[in-house]
């Protein structure tokens, strides 16, 4: 059917828009005589398919519209879920039909689109709303003052409906719900954009002046500030965070009075999101941000019975806490689109909240509670799963194909790597495949320390703290004492030994902050290391000694950190032969030791080859996922530190 192209074209249109959805909510619809198809709770708009729409028959639906249910809302509404179930057409798909299904049933237009644009409920959430909306749209529009979602505000719109068509012969295209959102309604998808440009083009026509929201760079010191909050609200389970800043977030963190224009609600998405009421710090110092933010964490979550999400700090920005990265994001967006409703809201005289009892059936709402699980997800239950980890080195060759293999077992992972073009390429890749997980892609030079506290400024913003530093980053040149200038062996030294002890450094006073507010977190600081690191190399002696040196510092490390519940150990892995730095046909190793005479009586490359395949009694190199296994390793164990792991087919074993 045409129409149900239609639907799903006009669906993902809106669900693409930030401006009109966010996280997934707003609901669409398309009836005929006997059937409506309406968008099932728990899918998105952005991109659902037809197989995201519940099918009801409308003549079973009506049901809902004379019948008599309880006045408890938690038993009204089941009872109301399962009449929605009864209508359905095919029962067996198990969609859950939207709660607002019975309202896109009684409006007369084919298509129904339900949205809650920012610009709209700027005007919905003010103080004049039902006087604006009668002075810009006058009886073309239908505006229901604010009603609890659900049963009651269907029963709401079906009397005003009612009304409205006894008195006009039609329906109106327009409705508005104050503190809620917009139907719009028309025959034609074409008609509903038109209906949608109308009411924005009225509204933008009333705007003073627009937010910016240009970002404002992360200050530094954030390094020393989330990390701890992060570990405080992870008293139950380990929480990420993430911070935004712009012009329009500082609007509301320069003072108390300046939060209290965004200190609680406006609709019922804000609540589901992101909790009703955020907190504000005020402290500007570092320390006191902490012991100011653990004070009102605790005092929050004793007075409402759940902890908060949101936390706007003074000259720092907009931070959120949640149990995955995509909630976590999904609050940043929620909570800025109430900043700037808030901030539009002053051209309709200023912002009008829910009020406590709103707020409360919101919270405790079967409905909303039911919506805030699925857009969750669910894990794979990995080790790896939720953590964050940096990997260095990791754009392309070894260190992609780990980071690729934890993205994929649930890890948000950090691609650290001075080649931004491969590096973007690779995050961009794995983010397609995302569950609740995310990978960003940040340039860093492992050598250049200020490269790496820039590294822990970025993964901190974008994850909240660390759970694991994997440095992977090394580079190779074979040759013996006549070939190797100093220049090469201090550049192989430089990356392959000391940039260890730089990226330990800053990557362990993250950790350590973590320890600080809860000590019985374990973390990990893991060096991808090398069979040369436990046997000398003939020929690559620079290589191997970088190696040997890197065992050391791990030794070293582990005693040092242990305390701080930071485990640091070393994987050894054999030889990867797949590659590019066995394989690149111009500068890999295998040409290298050819040229090298490292192999004796080699005369190609896969004489080279030959020879370190038959080195090793599994008869092969080593493969990414055979490095993973024991990465994962070294994660799940609490009692093993200091170690060098050799993944090398038995090709070196230790004593």
């Amino acid at each position: 059917m045409k129409e149900l192209q239609d639907l799903v074209a006009i669906s993902n249109h809106y669900g693409r828009l930030k401006e009109y959805v966010i996280a997934g909510g707003g609901n669409t619809s398309y009836k005929n005589d006997n059937y409506v198809w309406v968008k099932a709770s728990g899918t998105t708009l952005a991109d659902i398919t037809i197989d995201g729409f519940a099918v009801l028959d409308r003549e079973k639906l009506k049901v809902i519209a004379h019948k008599k249910y309880s006045d408890q809302s938690d038993v009204r509404e089941n009872e109301i879920k399962v009449d929605l179930f009864k209508s359905s057409v095919y029962p067996e798909k198990n969609l859950r039909p939207s709660v607002e299904t019975s309202m896109h049933e009684i409006i007369d237009y084919p298509f129904v689109v339900h949205t809650h644009p920012t610009i709209a409920n700027s005007l919905l959430c003010s103080q004049n709303a039902q006087k604006l909306v009668s002075e810009l749209f006058g009886d073309a529009v239908l505006f229901i003052p604010y009603t609890d979602p659900g049963y009651i505000l269907f029963k709401e719109v079906e009397t005003e409906l009612l009304k409205y068509r006894a008195k006009f012969k039609i329906d109106p295209k327009v409705i508005f719900l104050q503190n809620h959102g917009v139907f719009v309604s028309a025959a034609s998808i074409e008609e509903i954009k038109i209906i949608y440009n109308d009411i924005e083009s009225k509204l933008n026509a009333k705007i003073a002046a627009k937010p910016d929201l240009n970002p404002i760079s992360i200050n530094e010191t954030v390094t020393e500030i989330l990390p701890a909050l992060r570990m405080i609200a992870s008293k139950d389970s380990i929480k990420l965070a993430a911070i935004r800043n712009n012009k329009l977030i500082q609007e509301f963190c320069q003072s108390e009075e300046h939060f209290n224009q965004a200190s609680l609600p406006f609709t019922p998405d804000i609540i589901v999101y992101c909790k009703a009421r955020p907190l504000f710090i005020s402290s500007d110092k570092a320390a006191d941000i902490i012991i100011e933010f653990k004070e009102k964490y605790e005092q929050y979550t004793a007075k409402y019975g759940y902890a908060p999400k949101v936390a706007l700090l003074k000259k720092i920005g907009l931070i959120a806490l949640e149990e995955n990265i995509k909630s976590v994001q999904i609050v940043l967006d929620v909570f800025e689109d109430l900043l700037k409703i808030s901030f539009y809201s002053r051209n309709f005289g200023g912002p009008k909240f829910m009020n406590e009892r709103e707020i409360a059936f919101i919270d405790n709402w079967e409905v909303e509670n039911y919506r805030r699980a699925v857009s969750k997800g669910t894990g794979a239950g990995s080790v790896v799963e939720n953590k964050v980890i940096i990997v260095t080195g990791a754009a392309q060759g070894f260190g992609a194909g780990i980071a690729e293999m934890l993205f994929d077992a649930g890890a948000n992972l950090v691609i650290a790597d001075l080649n931004a073009e491969k590096g973007n390429e690779l995050a961009a890749n794995l983010n397609l495949k995302a569950k609740k997980n995310r990978a960003v892609f940040v340039i860093a030079d492992v050598s250049n320390e200020n490269s790496i506290k820039s590294l822990m400024v970025d993964t901190v913003a974008n994850f909240g703290g660390l759970d694991a530093f994997i440095s992977n980053a090394g580079i190779l040149r074979a040759g013996g004492l006549d070939e190797m200038s100093l220049e090469s062996f201090e550049l192989m030294t430089k990356v392959n030994y000391s940039a260890y002890f730089i990226c330990t450094k800053y990557a362990s006073a993250v950790l350590k902050l973590q320890s600080q507010y809860k000590d019985d977190y374990f973390t990990d600081i893991i060096q991808i290391n090398s069979k040369s690191g436990l046997k000398g190399s003939n020929r690559n002696f620079a290589y191997a000694g970088g190696k040997f040196g890197g065992i050391g510092l791990t030794q070293s490390f582990a005693l040092e950190l242990m305390p701080h519940k930071i485990k640091v150990n070393s994987i050894c892995p054999g030889n990867f032969f797949e590659g590019p730095l066995w394989s690149d046909p111009e500068k890999g190793l295998f040409v290298q030791y050819l040229r090298a005479g490292k192999v004796p009586g080699a005369k190609s490359i896969e004489d080279v080859k030959r020879f370190y395949e038959n080195q090793v009694p599994a008869k092969r190199g080593c493969f990414v996922q055979d490095v993973v296994k024991a990465i994962k390793y070294v994660i799940d164990q609490q009692y093993e530190t200091g170690q060098a792991v050799p993944v090398t087919g038995g090709q070196e074993m230790l004593k």
